[in-house]
């Protein structure tokens, strides 16, 4: 359901009311019964609330949100645009429920809505945001998020980390890592046979031959080499500034870009409408909107 005080109950009414997911899976909500009667009743959704308390047990009929229940908030605690503890202590629950469901096969996926990072933080929320802690609660040591549209597919090195920080956060097993956990996900996820795959350099230019920085010289091109024999095509560093295009125009199968802002403006630019977000690594499916509450 994402945070009860945000845009998430909302997504999840309209694309129920829509009917679409019906004709693929038996969704089921994981979240709370006034956050979302309250967006039932506002967008005036042809949806009828039906209380599920086994996952493995999720009626498919349209017309129905099918609910597991994970907490009691009140009217007021789902004030928009002013989430406390209580929806803060919800979206923790409604994660952590979805997410030990799928490691328990349960259900066979997990697609999470928009949350509240800041008011998370100020609860004690220790994670940078849901990967992080997907990561943690699935124990996996590495993962990468991906956000993939129609035409254009970025993996990122780093993530939810201050751009001072990047130099000193980007080394040879942490892209080398990257890039191998997007080759697979390409293959295995996406049924490309050979993925094509451009490394996006971290400097302007990809660091002119080092004038302008030597992460490109020092890491980045090192442990693109490592690649000539990978059962995926690994290409860079490219400069940024025209590898994306080049990739939405069909030349590559992915990007994998050095920090957050880099990779997701370009995607989000093309494909805010239509991108999903994608944890690769963890051992369950995890997927998400592209944008925030």
């Amino acid at each position: 359901m994402g945070d009860p005080c945000g845009v998430g109950p909302e997504i999840v009414v309209q694309a129920l009311a829509s009917g679409a997911p019906y004709g693929h899976c038996r969704p089921v909500v994981v979240g709370d019964p006034v956050a979302l009667t309250r967006a039932i009743d506002l967008l005036q959704a042809p949806l009828q609330l039906r209380f599920c308390r086994d996952l493995t047990k999720v009626p498919a009929e349209p017309g129905t949100l099918a609910l597991y229940p994970i907490s009691k908030l009140t009217p007021e605690d789902v004030v928009y645009g002013h989430p406390g503890r209580p929806a803060a202590q919800a979206t923790i629950d409604a994660i952590e429920v979805a997410t030990r469901a799928a490691m328990a096969r349960q259900v066979q996926a997990v697609c999470t809505c928009p949350i509240h990072k800041a008011n998370l933080h100020q609860q004690g929320f220790d994670f940078p945001g849901h990967t992080e802690f997907l990561a943690h609660l699935t124990q996996t040591s590495d993962v990468v998020m991906m956000l993939a549209g129609p035409r254009l597919r970025v993996a990122l090195v780093t993530i939810h980390e201050a751009l001072a920080r990047i130099p000193e956060l980007l080394t040879p097993d942490l892209l080398q890592s990257v890039i191998e956990i997007t080759g697979k996900a390409l293959k295995q996820d996406f049924a490309i046979e050979i993925p094509r795959i451009a490394v996006a350099g971290l400097n302007p230019h990809s660091g002119e031959q080092g004038r302008f920085g030597r992460e490109e010289i020092n890491i980045i091109s090192p442990v693109v080499e490592s690649f000539a024999q990978a059962p995926f095509h690994v290409t860079g560093p490219y400069p940024p500034d025209t590898v994306f295009l080049r990739a939405y125009s069909g030349e590559f199968d992915a990007v994998v870009a050095m920090y957050h802002d880099q990779g997701l403006i370009p995607i989000k630019l093309v494909h805010f409408n239509d991108a999903v977000n994608i944890t690769l690594g963890l051992p369950i499916i995890r997927t998400s909107v592209d944008h925030g509450t």
